[in-house]
């Protein structure tokens, strides 16, 4: 009979990703990415421990979607007081602050508790193609669009 190994802490080794959105759908984007946040893709994968990977996002605001999404899609926030409902749309927010995006879709796609809010904050999105994370040695990751 084979037994189920359970990873250590001591075994955790984390990686360092860059990936291009340049030309990405978001939805796909975000769910490999968070697929790599959580660790799913390592073959020593368990599901209480964080053994993902960190992600930087580079050319947030080149991210598409798909449809009319750009002209309907709307982004919704309430302040909890009465009439404190606001909309954003995509187009609006995509030219005010593009990281946002990713970020938010992203972080409702982990799980909401102290384990998605660690690895979440592997996530490191930045508009443009520069990004401070150089001395981490990152390893680029490509995503074509027929990957799931």
């Amino acid at each position: 009979m084979k037994q189920t190994t359970l990873i250590k802490t001591s075994d955790i080794n984390k990686k360092w990703y860059v990936v291009d959105a340049e030309g990405q759908v978001l939805g796909r984007l975000a769910t490999q990415i968070a697929t790599i946040l959580r660790g799913k893709h390592k073959p020593d994968y368990t599901f209480n421990m964080n053994n993902g990977d960190h992600v930087i996002v580079i050319n947030a605001e080149k991210v598409v979607v798909t449809g009319k999404k750009f002209k309907d899609k709307t982004y919704y926030k309430h302040s909890m007081h009465p009439g404190g409902l606001s909309r954003t749309s995509f187009e609006t927010r995509i030219n005010l602050k593009p990281e946002a995006i990713i970020e938010r879709a992203v972080r409702l796609m982990l799980s909401k508790n102290v384990q998605g809010s660690n690895q979440y904050r592997a996530l490191h999105v930045y508009k443009g193609a520069a990004h401070p994370h150089q001395a981490q040695n990152p390893e680029v990751l490509n995503f074509n669009k027929g990957d799931n």
